[in-house]
């Protein structure tokens, strides 16, 4: 049986301009925007231990998850230094909803981009119940 082996794509509709949200979030979060707008994002480039995974999750309609954001969608940011980022994010006025939190699975914490959207940041490392704060 034919099956989905990762991510091929996020796309979403910016509330106003989309070169300016891919703007900041190039600024912001890092991202090589392409001559064409947009970015490509390469495993390879991904140096974490657990040589790259990718999570999918549906949510109910109840969640509040995504909160504060009124988006249907959160789209999960692996990183290579959260609380570096998040100190870059501090200095450029962007709005931190929560975190750094510390799992088994790694360290996440939200913000808010300038549409309005919840993004989680995630620093994965191997799963382990000592890495829990």
């Amino acid at each position: 049986m034919a099956k989905v082996t990762g991510i091929g794509g996020i796309f979403f509709k910016s509330r106003n301009k989309g070169s300016e949200l891919a703007s900041w979030y190039q600024k912001n979060l890092g991202l090589d925007l392409e001559s064409w707008g947009g970015a490509i994002l390469r495993w390879p480039d991904d140096k974490a231990e657990d040589n790259g995974l990718t999570v999918w999750s549906a949510a109910d309609n109840d969640t509040k998850w995504f909160s504060p954001s009124e988006s249907a969608f959160m789209i999960n940011y692996r990183v290579d230094n959260l609380d570096e980022l998040l100190d870059q994010l501090k200095q450029n006025g962007v709005e931190i909803v929560s975190g750094p939190e510390s799992h088994e699975n790694g360290k996440f914490a939200h913000i808010m981009d300038p549409d309005k959207n919840k993004v989680e940041l995630w620093e994965p490392m191997i799963p382990d119940e000592k890495n829990k704060k």
